[in-house]
C-alpha cells in the first residue's frame, strides 16, 4: 500500500512541475483525467497479468468513460506518465511508454493492421508527444524525443530527435536532454518550406522567361 501511494504522489509532483495550471495535490487528483486515466490503468494492468482479464477490460472501460482516454490493460506504462487535458487518447494493447514521457489530447499510440504480435509502439524516457499526433506500429521512438502535433510516425526515431509531418520526418537531431515543452510555433515545416522553396523556383523560372522574351516589365 506504502508503494501505491508513494507512486501516486510522484505522480502528482510530476504534473506540478510540467502544469503551470496545476496549483495542488488535490486539485490534480480530483480533476485531472490524465493523471485518473493512469492511476486506473495500473489497476487494470494487474489484473491482466493476474490472467483476471474479463474485470480488465472492464476495468479499462470504466476508465475510458471516465476520462476520455483508452488505455488497454495489456500496456506496459512507465512511472510519471503525464497525459495532458487527455480525451481521445488512445493506447493500445502492445505499446510500450517509458518513464517521465507527455502525451497531449488525441494521441494515438496504434497498430498498422491485423497481425498478431507486436504491434504497436514503445516510447523511451522523456519522449513528448503532441495534440493529435499518430504513432503506429511496431516502431521504437527513441529517448528525448519531441513529436509535433498533427504529426504521422511511422518509422523508428532515434534519441534526441525533432519529428514534424505526415509522413513524420526528423527537422532536429539533437534535443537537449533538459529541453521537454513543444514549441509548437518554433518547430520547422517540411510541408510549407517546400511550398516556398517551389514558390522562389516559379519566381526565378518567371524573370528568367521575362530576361529572354526582352519584356522585363511583362506580367504574368
Amino acid at each position: 500500500m506504502a508503494g501505491i501511494l508513494e507512486r501516486m504522489r510522484e505522480d502528482i509532483r510530476s504534473v506540478l512541475e510540467r502544469d503551470p495550471a496545476a496549483y495542488s495535490p488535490l486539485q490534480i487528483a480530483l480533476t485531472y483525467p490524465g493523471i485518473q486515466a493512469v492511476w486506473m490503468h495500473r489497476i487494470a494492468h494487474s489484473l491482466w497479468r493476474a490472467d483476471m482479464r474479463l474485470l480488465a477490460m472492464m476495468a479499462a472501460r470504466l476508465s475510458r468513460w471516465l476520462t476520455g482516454i483508452e488505455i488497454h490493460p495489456a500496456a506496459h506504462i512507465g512511472r510519471r506518465l503525464f497525459i495532458d487535458h487527455g480525451m481521445g487518447v488512445v493506447i493500445g494493447e502492445t505499446a510500450e511508454i517509458g518513464d517521465d514521457c507527455l502525451l497531449y489530447q488525441g494521441v494515438t499510440l496504434g497498430g498498422t493492421g491485423k497481425e498478431r504480435g507486436k504491434r504497436h509502439p514503445t516510447l523511451g524516457n522523456h519522449v513528448v508527444v503532441g495534440t493529435g499526433a499518430k504513432v503506429l506500429g511496431s516502431i521504437k521512438v527513441g529517448d528525448h524525443v519531441r513529436i509535433g502535433a498533427g504529426s504521422v510516425v511511422l518509422k523508428p526515431v532515434p534519441d534526441h530527435s525533432t519529428v514534424v509531418g505526415i509522413p513524420g520526418k526528423i527537422v532536429r537531431s539533437r534535443v537537449e536532454e533538459e529541453e521537454e515543452p513543444l514549441e509548437h510555433g518554433k518547430l520547422p515545416d517540411p510541408q510549407g518550406q517546400a511550398v516556398e522553396e517551389l514558390a522562389r523556383r516559379v519566381e526565378e523560372l518567371e524573370n528568367l522567361v521575362r530576361g529572354l522574351t526582352g519584356n522585363p516589365d511583362k506580367q504574368q
